[in-house]
């Protein structure tokens, strides 16, 4: 416990210095921003940032682009209630009983719940990250080459298992994600690797590249395309605060919203997208009256949204102490900070304790922040909602390209970045996640480091990623999701074959 309180004032001490106060506070506000305007997300406006991340302290890159991602989840939840769009998918169970509140006139007191329990649940997810986070770390410094190579592919399944749409996809996505890892240059070997020839190919893709092309520049063509169909914001705030029954109501869901959501936000793939969801049908299954559900029920907006939260931090936990982020944003995360020359890992809390400790003080720094830009100012951010979409993709669009200019000063970049654009298109054209091969394309080196690691180490023998039995169970494991996944496809498919004979 002292350790940990030391710990936690090392921590203050970094994130109370001015500079970062301010780049948590600017995070914030961006983040605030982008979950209110439906259509950019934390991953297009992360990517879109990450290369002017580069002349800050990794300590403060990682305080701004924290403040960015858990910040959307609370402006999510504005437009959410008041005009029943989502600014993140996290959001749309809040739609349900939030907007069903702002046409009763308590548009209000839905956004002071979801603010209030978003708040509760970040500082004690906050917590969770500090206790937990060290410990998993310690035991990570244990596991074997093949351990870390079943992790990776555990994860992976994750996300293909979790993805929407087809499995199929999911799986060509992933795959993909691991081939452009490989372009470049084979550390081993020294051999060129699908670099056809291109000089500016020779160190391998640039994960800016890749995620400024499918996430900024793909989101950028995809929404041109699609006529703007926002709501005006009918509704009356009416009192702000809620009422000691709605407070007395929501104190329960928040409280276990916050525990799915710390549990689910550790998983790989898409856990922070189950929590909000998975508290929704806890607090509707062990209501005394779930008719109430969807017609207004304060727990209905309380609960999902300290979930949404609580999951956003806790996915942190994987990315800092195992390296291996659980989603597209952490994946991003992780390309930052080897950008920056930090190793996120095992090591990471004797190499770079300022970094972890730092970031966690700023999260309750930041969630405190979030608390009073969101209440007062709500008005201003309703107003962003008349901004035509058109006005603000050119803004965007010369972002990107400054911010990536300016990492290289390579113009082929730009010209990777734009063809990447057009990838992003068609695979939302043709119903393809990217967040998968981002994963697959951030992954993929650790991949292949380790399943060479474990072949080097066993001269060769097949048998060494099984070796372990924390590889086996991960493998199995794996193994069980893909099966479980596949084969009710298979015989679904078998059985529209019969009837059509």
């Amino acid at each position: 416990m002292t350790s940990l309180l030391a710990d936690l004032g090392l921590g203050f001490s970094i994130a109370l210095s001015l500079n970062n106060v301010l780049l948590c506070l600017l995070g914030c506000l961006i983040g605030t921003l982008i979950g209110v305007l439906p259509g950019i997300g934390p991953i297009a406006t992360i990517s879109i940032l990450l290369p002017f991340t580069f002349g800050v302290s990794p300590v403060g890159a990682m305080i701004m682009l924290a403040g960015i991602y858990y910040g959307a989840q609370y402006g999510s939840s504005t437009t959410a209630i008041l005009v029943r769009m989502p600014g993140e998918a996290s959001s749309i169970v809040t739609i349900m009983d939030g907007n069903a509140m702002a046409r009763k006139g308590r548009a209000g007191a839905a956004l002071a719940l979801a603010a209030l329990g978003s708040f509760a649940a970040g500082c004690v997810a906050t917590v969770v990250i500090g206790i937990f986070a060290q410990p998993l770390g310690e035991v990570a410094l244990h596991l074997g080459p093949e351990d870390y190579f079943a992790l990776i592919l555990l994860g992976l399944v994750f996300a293909i298992v979790l993805a929407g749409g087809s499995l199929l996809k999911a799986i060509l996505s992933v795959l993909l994600g691991i081939i452009l890892a490989c372009v470049g240059t084979d550390v081993e070997t020294g051999a060129q690797r699908l670099t056809f020839g291109l000089p500016s190919l020779l160190e391998g893709l640039n994960v800016s590249i890749l995620a400024m092309g499918i996430f900024g520049i793909g989101e950028i063509l995809h929404n041109i395309g699609n006529s703007e169909r926002r709501p005006a914001v009918q509704a009356a705030l009416g009192r702000l605060w809620p009422s000691r029954e709605e407070l007395r109501r929501s104190a329960g869901p928040v409280a276990r919203g916050t525990v799915l959501g710390s549990l689910l936000g550790v998983l790989p793939g898409s856990g922070t997208l189950l929590a909000p969801f998975a508290s929704y049908v806890l607090e509707k299954k062990i209501s005394r009256d779930p008719e109430r559900f969807g017609q207004g029920a304060p727990e209905g907006v309380a609960g999902p949204e300290a979930a949404n939260n609580a999951a956003a931090q806790t996915c942190f936990i994987p990315l800092l102490s195992l390296g291996l982020p659980p989603n597209a944003v952490m994946a991003l995360m992780l390309g930052a900070l080897t950008i920056q020359g930090i190793v996120p890992g095992p090591q990471v809390f004797t190499k770079n304790p300022d970094l972890f400790w730092g970031m966690v003080a700023s999260m309750w720094i930041g969630n405190l922040m979030l608390l009073v830009i969101n209440l007062p100012l709500i008005g201003l951010w309703v107003s962003l909602l008349k901004v035509p979409y058109r006005l603000l993709f050119p803004a965007i669009l010369l972002f990107c390209c400054i911010g990536l200019y300016s990492v290289n000063r390579l113009s082929d970049d730009i010209y990777f970045m734009a063809g990447f654009g057009l990838v992003g298109l068609a695979m939302m054209k043709l119903g393809f996640e990217a967040a998968p091969l981002l994963l697959g394309f951030v992954l993929g080196d650790s991949l292949e480091a380790n399943f060479r690691r474990v072949l080097i180490l066993g001269n060769g023998d097949w048998t060494s990623f099984v070796a372990s039995p924390v590889a086996a169970a991960l493998l199995l494991a794996a193994l069980v999701m893909l099966s479980f996944m596949i084969f009710p496809k298979i015989r679904r498919g078998r059985q529209e074959v019969l009837a059509e004979e």
